[in-house]
């Protein structure tokens, strides 16, 4: 499902609100986890998941077309953690 599926998924749920609005409202959350994660902080919905940060540290690498050693500096990835209700919903339970 991409972005705005979900919007339209949602406004044609709840015909009372306005897909503008939903546009908005989707935008707002995700816009909100982004600033949370850029600042280090930990993301949780409850069933769903959380999101963190975590910290890869610098390492040599290598450039798979030549062979060459590369030096690949520190950087911080994005990491999703589901939830227990969410993993037993895939996996049936």
């Amino acid at each position: 499902m991409i972005r705005s599926e979900l919007i339209q998924k949602i406004a044609d749920e709840n015909p009372h609100l306005y897909q503008r609005d939903v546009e908005r409202i989707v935008n707002t959350i995700f816009e909100e986890i982004t600033n949370a994660m850029a600042r280090g902080d930990r993301v949780e919905l409850r069933g769903f998941g959380a999101f963190s940060v975590k910290k890869r540290d610098a390492r040599i690498g290598r450039n798979p077309r030549t062979g060459e050693s590369v030096e690949v500096e520190e950087k911080y990835v994005p990491f999703f953690k589901t939830g227990k209700l969410l993993r037993d919903r895939l996996n049936g339970k």
